[in-house]
């Protein structure tokens, strides 16, 4: 069996910080491995219009802002296909025919579902199609063979439920789909970086965010007002690191060569908080070795972003490169489960024969 990874985000924003170490850094550590025989990451427009239909601009202008980001961050177009969701039709007509397999209750049940309602605010007046996303997902993973799934740890109960009906369909019509298999960070801090105001996620709409394509003053200014210990009000007082984001962040791109060129007082992450706990170490100084070690993480990826930048014609011909490849796969997908399901009635001769055969014994 071929190994086959299928990601993806939903365009409604330029990507951050938390997407970087949450899922971007591990799609290019997989991508190059060069152990998967074929990689699909899908910009989710359709998706993203579940909850955004009355404002498809939105969708629209945000679509080349991800594709940036993946660019920037190092998502190689000669090994992985970068494709639009909505230009790939046979996905819709995939997520019609799964849509008979699970039951209205089983999705109000997927807590990633349930979580996604209460943030939004939509209670009874749900829109159907955001309603049926764990089955459009399903038909995403699928429609490519997707064997790996690198995903945020909240997305979980989205892989588990596709896993539901892919063999709710292999028991009722032959075993014809491939059971994907979820990847999340190893790091457990890495699965959800919180926001910069000590948020559990980071959101645009809470204004928490360090995103990938932010200026240097932008991280800088970000940094520096970024949630710390409350109690921590003088230098010599003792501080807490549980809890704060600045020693979250640390946890998460802190490594002994930053300490060596930024902080050669300390040797380590360890020192470093030891300090803090006993008392004697100031905010400013963790925060400006944090901004210091985030400009350094984030100065190649925003210089990647800027050569994209002026070259948006190659960036839109990716994407359609990659659509095109990812439409030809979803076809073959889309073939093998009409075929499965016996309503592939022009694919060849077997329906005629079969008639035929039916009115011959009539007669």
């Amino acid at each position: 069996m071929k190994k086959i990874i299928l990601t993806g985000d939903r365009p409604t924003g330029r990507l951050h910080i938390g997407h970087f170490v949450g899922s971007l850094k591990n799609r290019v550590k997989l991508q190059n491995t060069g152990e998967f025989d074929e990689i699909y990451i899908m910009i989710a427009d359709a998706q993203a219009l579940t909850d955004n239909f009355d404002n498809p601009k939105k969708v629209r202008d945000n679509v080349i802002e991800v594709a940036l980001d993946y660019l920037s961050v190092g998502i190689d177009p000669e090994k992985t296909n970068i494709l639009i969701q909505s230009e790939v039709s046979e996905l819709t007509e995939l997520t019609f025919y799964y849509m008979n397999l699970v039951t209205l209750s089983r999705l109000k049940r997927n807590p990633t579902v349930k979580n996604e309602l209460k943030l939004r605010g939509f209670e009874d007046s749900v829109p159907v199609g955001f309603l049926n996303y764990p089955i459009s997902q399903t038909a995403d993973i699928t429609a490519f063979e997707a064997t790996c799934v690198p995903v945020g740890e909240d997305q979980l109960p989205m892989i588990e439920q596709a896993r539901e009906i892919v063999k709710s369909f292999n028991n009722i019509y032959g075993e014809t789909l491939v059971y994907p298999e979820a990847v999340i960070p190893q790091n457990e801090v890495e699965r959800r970086l919180p926001g910069t105001d000590g948020k559990a996620k980071m959101s645009k709409s809470l204004g928490n965010t360090i995103y990938l394509s932010d200026t240097p003053d932008e991280i800088k200014r970000k940094v520096m007002g970024m949630y710390t210990d409350p109690n921590h009000i003088r230098v010599e007082d003792p501080g807490n690191v549980e809890g704060n984001v600045v020693f979250t962040y640390l946890d998460v791109f802190a490594n002994d060569a930053y300490f060596e060129k930024y902080l050669p007082e300390y040797k380590n992450l360890d020192e470093l908080k030891k300090k803090y706990q006993e008392g004697g170490l100031g905010d400013v100084v963790i925060k400006k070795f944090l901004n210091n070690i985030l400009q350094d993480e984030l100065a190649p990826i925003r210089e990647r972003r800027k050569y994209y930048e002026n070259h948006l014609e190659d960036v839109v011909k990716i994407l359609e490169n990659g659509t095109k490849k990812a439409r030809i796969k979803a076809s073959e997908t889309l073939d093998k489960v009409k075929g499965a399901m016996k309503i592939d009635y022009f694919k060849n001769d077997e329906y005629l024969k079969e008639i035929i055969a039916k009115y011959q014994e009539k007669w």
